[in-house]
């Protein structure tokens, strides 16, 4: 009896023992179920999200076919249109379009590598950043008509580079040039289809740019055209500074650790310095230049690049619009308050409460913008010898305000000094 007393607890616990392990087993398997659902659930969305983002972003082959087709058809005609639609030796590549409507890619043309630009159907939502281009005609390519001479045709892009550019003594030059260019296989007529690929191309204020720029150093080279597709070169490194993460990891990051982490990955400061220079170069050539003034109204890094030999290189021009176009389209925008009277993230203008209507007139220069995007660029690692007078200069620059125009002897001034101390301190040095 004493044996059997002394075994009766333990195997009563042992009776009482399985359901505890069993509610434990139930309440991980519905955890373990849970979160794993949760995990199909997030990623499927992702997936889905992200499709859809490149779907809508990556139409490269429906581009190429619609302009392939209106060749084909003798509606257009230019340098890349046997290569693009005939001997397939120019290829569209990988898809860096951040725009529906603006189809760009990397591309090989032969030997040589470029960046395709091409642009698709308006899309039918509002895009604030295309809100200065020519808007997508219902029959693309319908202009000039048939019959209409050359002669013609030159007085219709006169008229049309007066409005966009503004009236100037060079005007007739710069027809000349875009002239040059439609006769893409230089024998000194102008055909109808190539005409047309012209007149398309011109309503774009980044193709305009690359002529006006053709024979700067700090615009990309147009390699070709077909209608309103276009070919650049391709800008080795970049952004200007900065690295690429995908978006997930870019929510838990600060702000402040972004930006540092941003100036980790740039070259040495000489080779900075000699970039940035470039940049002030590019804001005296859009500045009262050969053929009129352009606004930067975009001056942030992803827009820039540089090559072998550190020279600065526009890689996304679309927001850099002239002057009297932007002029132009400030004086029709109806406002409330000044926030209304925005382009792009960096051409704005005041509100005219008496007329509700925006003032043509930006409040910051070029040149004060360029500064801001180079500060922090700059001033890390710079030479411990020029370091607080470059950080003055640089605060001097951004501090400017009004229309260059309005200041053009303090802002060629600041412009000099930046250039002459940047100079100095990399003359002797190889990256020069």
């Amino acid at each position: 009896h004493a044996e059997s007393r002394s075994l009766s607890p333990p195997s009563l616990s042992f009776l009482f023992l399985p359901p505890f392990p069993q509610a434990r087993f139930s309440y991980l398997h519905m955890k373990y179920m849970f979160f794993s659902w949760l995990a199909v659930f997030v990623g499927s969305w992702v997936v889905y999200v992200e499709y859809s983002s490149y779907s809508e972003l990556c139409r490269g082959q429906a581009c190429k076919n619609a302009i392939c087709d209106k060749y084909r058809k003798g509606l257009i005609d230019g340098s890349a249109c046997t290569s693009l639609c005939e001997k397939d030796t120019l290829y569209l590549g990988k898809c860096l379009s951040s725009k529906p409507n603006n189809q760009v890619y990397s591309g090989g043309w032969g030997d040589l590598e470029g960046v395709v630009k091409c642009q698709m159907e308006e899309v039918p939502r509002y895009d604030p950043g295309a809100e200065m281009e020519h808007r997508k005609e219902a029959s693309p390519f319908n202009k000039p008509t048939k019959g209409t001479s050359v002669e013609k045709f030159k007085a219709i892009v006169l008229s049309h580079l007066k409005t966009k550019v503004g009236e100037q003594a060079n005007l007739q030059d710069l027809v000349s040039l875009v002239l040059f260019v439609a006769d893409y296989n230089k024998d000194g007529l102008i055909s109808l289809p190539e005409a047309r690929s012209m007149w398309a191309l011109l309503q774009l204020n980044e193709f305009l740019l690359a002529v006006v720029l053709q024979d700067r150093e700090h615009a990309p080279r147009l390699l070709g055209f077909c209608g309103d597709l276009y070919v650049m070169e391709k800008v080795p490194y970049a952004p200007l500074y900065g690295i690429s993460l995908p978006w997930v990891v870019e929510l838990w990051i600060p702000a402040g650790l972004r930006r540092s982490m941003d100036q980790w990955f740039t070259p040495s400061w000489p080779r900075k310095a000699k970039i940035s220079i470039g940049l002030l170069e590019l804001v005296e050539d859009v500045f009262h230049g050969t053929f009129g003034s352009f606004l930067m109204c975009d001056v942030s890094a992803a827009d820039f690049g540089y090559n072998d030999r550190h020279d600065l290189k526009v890689m996304d021009a679309r927001h850099i619009v002239p002057e009297a176009t932007f002029q132009e389209a400030m004086r029709e925008r109806r406002c409330n308050v000044d926030e209304d009277c925005l382009y792009g993230t960096d051409c704005r203008t005041s509100c005219d409460l008496t007329k509700h209507r925006c003032t043509p007139e930006v409040t910051r220069p070029n040149l004060a913008k360029a500064c801001s995007s180079l500060k922090e660029y700059l001033l890390r690692g710079a030479p411990s010898d020029i370091q607080d007078e470059l950080e003055k200069q640089l605060y001097a620059c951004i501090a400017l305000k009004g229309s260059a125009e309005q200041m053009e002897m303090e802002h060629s001034l600041i412009l000099n000094n930046l250039k002459t101390l940047l100079w100095k301190k990399i003359s002797h040095t190889k990256d020069s």
